[in-house]
């Protein structure tokens, strides 16, 4: 009986052995999967230290804003793969699953359209506010360089950004600045917008001159909350502000508030057109009304922009310049006397903007202004930007 059972711990012993074998191997493997070899040291009592083979030397990579910046890249290079492909309505990741009404950050004042958050259309007006911020930087082979650098980073203050679209900061009741889900929402009163925290109440983009808009919240600031995308901003002077409902959403006199309160769906996707910073139409290719169309002799269609304009109730007066954006940049300008003449074609080739002219100069956006600018006053994407 004795050899039986000493026959069954030695059997015992011998699989939890091979189990601390399997353990100790599956242990030496890095996070890529690969086997690392593992080193004992000290005495019998000593901790096992395992150290994969390829682990990185010195200290971790720490996530930066060219880190942010390079992601952003990913996902607009995947929206100009999939506009190339004919795809108009791509949506990026954060706004699927019923949430893609959000995809272009629209500025709401008591449920007007007033502006969007982009850089290129970002009032010429409002100036940036520099930040120091860590960025990545190479490091050269058999030197003590620190793998970062000092950079730039350009942010934007709240307060300025309403200034500069013609909003009196003191006469808001309430800001609210929504994230992907409202129950992130940040709100502020009028009495917060004018105290000292406010300076700090500022939004960037995640590609510093492209991407999505990122609040940055001081501590204590509004409501407290945060998000780390900003999906619209809703500024309350006259109409009544939603409330925020735990587990529930915005609501406004008992009704849940889905789209934009006071206003109904947000717009997205179109040509904006801006004269002296401020939103005066917008310009879809599916609402072109093609009885309405010049055809050229190759049998394009194009349209007047003047024509097109007056149809909104949106025809400016005393314009000097119009300047075409693309790619967030105001690339080309036109002089303001040929607003009566210029025409524009909606085809493919506009990349989902239009086509100016007869050099077919191709604009997302486009910005009139009663004043000839400044060189000064354009924005200037420095070597951190990019």
């Amino acid at each position: 009986m004795r050899d039986a059972n000493n026959e069954v711990m030695g059997s015992m012993r011998s699989i939890l052995l091979s189990i601390v074998v399997v353990f100790a191997g599956a242990s030496c493997k890095d996070a890529t999967g690969k086997q690392g070899s593992a080193s004992t040291t000290g005495s019998a009592g000593s901790a096992v230290k395992v150290v994969a083979a390829d682990a990185p030397k010195g200290p971790q990579a720490m996530e930066t804003t060219y880190d942010k910046m390079q992601a952003d890249k990913l996902d607009r290079q995947a929206e100009a793969d999939a506009k190339k492909a004919g795809n108009e309505e791509w949506i990026p990741a954060e706004h699927k699953a019923g949430a893609s009404r959000w995809k272009d950050v629209g500025v709401y004042v008591d449920g007007k359209p007033m502006g969007f958050l982009t850089f290129g259309e970002l009032p010429i007006a409002l100036k940036p506010v520099w930040v120091q911020d860590k960025v990545s930087a190479e490091k050269r082979p058999g030197t003590e360089d620190p793998g970062w650098r000092w950079a730039k980073q350009r942010f934007y203050r709240f307060d300025q950004y309403l200034a500069a679209i013609g909003i009196d900061v003191k006469s808001i009741k309430e800001l609210h600045v929504y994230g992907p889900k409202f129950a992130e929402t940040n709100i502020s009163t009028g009495k917060d917008l004018l105290s000292a925290k406010a300076k700090e109440f500022k939004f960037r983009f995640g590609g510093n001159v492209y991407g999505k808009p990122i609040a940055h919240v001081p501590r204590g600031f509004g409501n407290g909350r945060s998000a780390d995308k900003i999906a619209s901003v809703m500024v309350y002077i006259k109409k009544k502000p939603p409330k925020i409902v735990h587990n529930v959403g915005l609501e406004l006199d008992g009704e849940i508030q889905n789209g934009v309160p006071y206003y109904g769906e947000p717009i997205r996707g179109g040509v904006r057109v801006y004269m002296d910073d401020k939103l005066i139409a917008i310009v879809k290719r599916q609402e072109l009304d093609a009885a309405k169309a010049i055809k050229s002799p190759t049998g394009e269609l194009t349209w007047k922009l003047a024509d097109v304009l007056a149809a909104q109730g949106a025809m400016p007066k005393n314009v000097t310049e119009i300047w075409a954006v693309r790619d967030q940049k105001r690339e080309d300008k036109f002089p303001g006397a040929d607003l009566a003449t210029l025409t524009f074609a909606a085809n493919s080739q506009a990349k989902g903007g239009l086509l100016l002219g007869d050099k077919q100069i191709r604009a997302n956006t486009i910005a009139m202004h009663s004043r000839a600018l400044k060189p000064d006053e354009l924005p200037v994407v420095t070597p951190d930007d990019e």
